[in-house]
C-alpha cells in the first residue's frame, strides 16, 4: 500500500535536488568560497556607490614597526597608513633628499617608517660633505673612519660645524650719558647694537655691525648687497671647535678685523652658540691687499694680537662688546626676541 507513494516522494525529492543543483550551476555565486573572498567581493561592489575616504582608515589602526634600513630580517608588509600606501618609496626618498638636515630631523619624529628612512646614510653623507667641503673629501673620509665609526649621522651630530641656514647674532649694550637739561639729575641712555655674521660652506662669510633689528638686516646679508648697507665679506677657517675669521674694511687706511670664536651648542648637534674669544683691529699696507674680495685671512692668519703693518693704524684688542653669538634660523627671523625693544629684552642672556 505504501510502496507507490514512497516512490513518488523519493522521485519528487530527487527532482527538487536536481533543480537546485542546476540553478546553482547557472548562477555566478553558486559556488561557496572563503569568507575573505566574499567580503572582498562585497567591498568591490560597494565601492562604486560609497565615496572613498582614505583618512578614515587611520582611526583605530596601529602601524606596525618597520625594520631598520639595511636589515636582513625585513619582511614584506602592506602598511595600512594611507600616506604610505599612496606615496611610493622612491618619491619619498626624492622628497627627503631635497630637505635640509634639520628638516630631516623633524621629519623623523612623524612615524617609525620615516624615522628609519631618514637613517639612510646617503642623506647624512651629502650633508656632511657639504658642511665640511673646505676640509676636502679625503680628510672627511679619514675622520669618518677614525673618530665616528664610519657613521655619517654620528659625524653630523658630534663634529663641530658652522651652521649656514641662518644668522649668528651678538647683542651688545652700553650706557651713554645724555644731555642734562636740569641740574637735579644726569640722564643716561642704553645703546643697543648687534654684530651679524652669516657663514657659507665655501669658507666665506658676511659681517655687519648695526643697530637695526634682525628682521631688517637679514635681507641685506647677501653678496649682492650694496656698499651703502655696510655689509663686508671675509674668509674663515674651522679647526675642531675654533673659528678664525678676518674681514677687511677698505678705505684710505685699510683695516683688518680679526675674529676668534669658539663653537658650541645647547644640545647635541645644535651648534647654535659661538663665544667671542678675541676681537682685534690692525692696519695693513696697500701693497698687501689687491681688493676687498681677496683672502685676507691668509695674510693675517699668523699675526700676533699686537701686530700691525701700518703705523697709522695701531693694533687694538677690544675688550668690550664680546657677547656670545646666538644662532637664529631664517624661518625664525620675524619672530625672534632680538626684534623686541631694548627695555623689553634687556634681560636677554644667551645660554
Amino acid at each position: 500500500m505504501w510502496g507507490p507513494q514512497v516512490d513518488r516522494l523519493s522521485f519528487a525529492r530527487v527532482c527538487l535536488r536536481k533543480n537546485r543543483l542546476m540553478a546553482m550551476a547557472s548562477s555566478d555565486f553558486g559556488l561557496t568560497g572563503p569568507a575573505e573572498l566574499e567580503s572582498a567581493l562585497r567591498v568591490k561592489n560597494l565601492q562604486y556607490f560609497v565615496t572613498r575616504r582614505p583618512w578614515l582608515d587611520l582611526y583605530g589602526i596601529n602601524v606596525r614597526p618597520v625594520a631598520p634600513y639595511g636589515s636582513i630580517s625585513r619582511k614584506p608588509y602592506v602598511d595600512p597608513a594611507p600616506i604610505h600606501r599612496y606615496l611610493p618609496d622612491e618619491l619619498l626618498l626624492e622628497v627627503f633628499s631635497r630637505m635640509t638636515s634639520y628638516d630631516l630631523g623633524r621629519a623623523s619624529c612623524v612615524c617609525r617608517k620615516w624615522r628609519y628612512t631618514v637613517r639612510n646614510p646617503v642623506f647624512w653623507r651629502n650633508a656632511c660633505l657639504k658642511a665640511w667641503q673646505v676640509s676636502g673629501m679625503v680628510e672627511n673620509y679619514k675622520l669618518l673612519q677614525s673618530k665616528y665609526d664610519g657613521s655619517w649621522r654620528k659625524m653630523w651630530l658630534l663634529r663641530p660645524r658652522i651652521r649656514t641656514d641662518g644668522l649668528y647674532v651678538s647683542r651688545n649694550t652700553y650706557i651713554r650719558a645724555g644731555v642734562a637739561e636740569w641740574k637735579i639729575s644726569n640722564p643716561v641712555h642704553i645703546v643697543c647694537y648687534f654684530r651679524y655674521m652669516r657663514f657659507f660652506p665655501s669658507g666665506r662669510f658676511l659681517y655687519k655691525n648695526s643697530s637695526q633689528k634682525i628682521k631688517d638686516v637679514v635681507k641685506y646679508m647677501n653678496f649682492r648687497a650694496s656698499k651703502a648697507e655696510c655689509v663686508f665679506s671675509g674668509h674663515y677657517t674651522l679647526s675642531d671647535d675654533k673659528v678664525e675669521a678676518a674681514v677687511l674694511y677698505p678705505g684710505m687706511r685699510p683695516t683688518v678685523l680679526r675674529i676668534r670664536l669658539r663653537l658650541r651648542g645647547t644640545t647635541t648637534g645644535a651648534n647654535n652658540r659661538m663665544d667671542l674669544l678675541s676681537l682685534v683691529t690692525s692696519g695693513v699696507n696697500d701693497d698687501e691687499v689687491n681688493g676687498p674680495d681677496e683672502d685676507i685671512l691668509g695674510i693675517v692668519e699668523r699675526w700676533q694680537d699686537d701686530e700691525t703693518h701700518n703705523p697709522d693704524v695701531p693694533a687694538v684688542s677690544h675688550k668690550r662688546g664680546l657677547t656670545p653669538f646666538v644662532f637664529v634660523p631664517f624661518e625664525e627671523v620675524e619672530t625672534s626676541v632680538l626684534n623686541l625693544p631694548v627695555e623689553k629684552m634687556d634681560y636677554f642672556v644667551p645660554g
